[in-house]
């Protein structure tokens, strides 16, 4: 049995900070350290980060629900009704009458059998992709699926064959050669950094001739893709029982939490198996009250999904001729890449000092050498606010130029 004396604590504790010390300077010199940002009040075209007042591009928030104040008398109404907490997980005690309803809501919206409500998206794909495949299986991954997706295929044990963006040609060709029963193909709907739209109707066909399932992570293609804004697989006229949809609700839907929905057996088995869902506390009721108001202004609003649309064309029209480029993307998510990490602040920088705030992505959440501007629209900007940008950053363009000139 080991002892350890006070001092020989310490020295080992100061070891060990005095190497995590150096691996924190290491990220701050390739300009990959990141910080907080405090806010104050609520999501909107405008933010108050860090005690100043921006106009801000960076929020998921795309049609402008975060704050909407049928929302707000929903999640109120709810608290209420049941309290703060959930008090424990879904099968014990936590799962509320509004829980099973906005399950049934969520189902019916994106024309499925069945649907089960996860506390966040990360945690919906840590939970569903191991409860689908482990040792034996094999997972196919789009190359720029989210970090969430590749954590839960190395979480699952199963083998992970990572095919190049939207390429659906090199994934037959992995699937062709497979020889392990019921492969798993999983992809982004809407890609969180590039904008564009995942191949579904392609991918589908692959599913349907490799006998594999297809899960669908949209995330970004819930509430804006689609008639009603019910999604990616409706944007093409999908359906099939061979695919899973999972999207989240923190996003277009404006409050929290994530969803999985698909053919009745099969849900019923992520209910027993997925363990972010069997271990976790539920999540609160009230925030299944605000979602319900949620889909109810998604369904009815489309207004919101037009005049964003309008914004995307007036937001690329203006960044025409820029010395960077820019993503193809007809989705709310607009990346401008610049390409080197410390260009990509010095442009962010640029545009703080203008009172406009829009995020610079770097490593390792892009590949190296993309670090880029991801610009996020949202409904509730106005076309004045976009063109505010687009001069902004002409002006921040200029300026760059000028400093490697001289």
């Amino acid at each position: 049995m080991l002892h350890w004396t006070p001092e020989a604590m310490a020295e080992s504790t100061t070891d060990l900070l005095v190497e995590m010390g150096g691996r924190l300077r290491h990220l701050e010199e390739q300009n990959l350290l990141r910080q907080r940002r405090v806010v104050d009040g609520p999501q909107g075209p405008t933010l108050v980060i860090d005690g100043k007042t921006y106009l801000a591009f960076a929020s998921n928030d795309y049609l402008g629900l975060a704050n909407h104040p049928a929302l707000l008398a929903g999640a109120r109404d709810s608290l209420e009704q049941f309290g703060v907490g959930a008090g424990a997980s879904a099968l014990i005690t936590g799962h509320t009458s509004v829980n099973e309803q906005l399950e049934a809501e969520l189902a019916a919206f994106v024309g499925a059998p069945r649907a089960l409500h996860f506390s966040t998206g990360y945690m919906a794909n840590l939970g569903i992709i191991p409860a689908l495949v482990g040792p034996g299986d094999i997972v196919f991954s789009d190359r720029l699926n989210h970090a969430c997706i590749i954590d839960g295929a190395r979480l699952s044990g199963a083998q992970f064959r990572v095919y190049a963006h939207g390429d659906v040609a090199q994934l037959e060709r992995l699937l062709a050669k497979n020889t392990r029963p019921h492969p798993l193909i999983v992809t982004d709907g809407v890609f969180s950094m590039d904008g564009d739209i995942a191949p579904l109707p392609e991918l589908l066909v692959l599913s349907e001739k490799y006998d594999a399932w297809l899960l669908v992570d949209d995330a970004h293609g819930f509430g804006v893709l689609g008639p009603q804004g019910r999604g990616s697989l409706a944007h093409f006229g999908l359906a099939s029982p061979r695919v899973l949809y999972m999207a989240t609700l923190g996003k277009a839907a404006g409050v929290a939490g994530a969803f999985v929905a698909g053919h009745g057996t099969v849900i019923e088995w992520l209910l027993q198996r997925a363990r972010t869902y069997v271990f976790s506390t539920a999540s609160p009721p009230m925030l299944s009250g605000a979602l319900l108001v949620a889909l109810a202004v998604i369904g009815t609003e489309d207004w919101r999904r037009v005049h964003l649309g309008q914004l995307v064309k007036r937001l690329r029209e203006g960044l025409v001729g820029l010395p960077w480029q820019l993503l193809p993307s007809e989705t709310a998510i607009q990346p401008l890449v610049l390409g080197d990490n410390q260009l990509a602040l010095d442009v962010m920088a640029d545009l703080r000092a203008q009172g406009i705030w829009v995020p610079a992505i770097r490593p390792p959440t892009v590949r190296k050498g993309t670090a880029r501007l991801r610009i996020s629209l949202s409904a509730a900007h106005s076309v004045e606010q976009v063109d505010q940008l687009v001069n902004a950053l002409r002006g921040a363009a200029g300026r760059m130029s000028e400093g490697l000139a001289r």
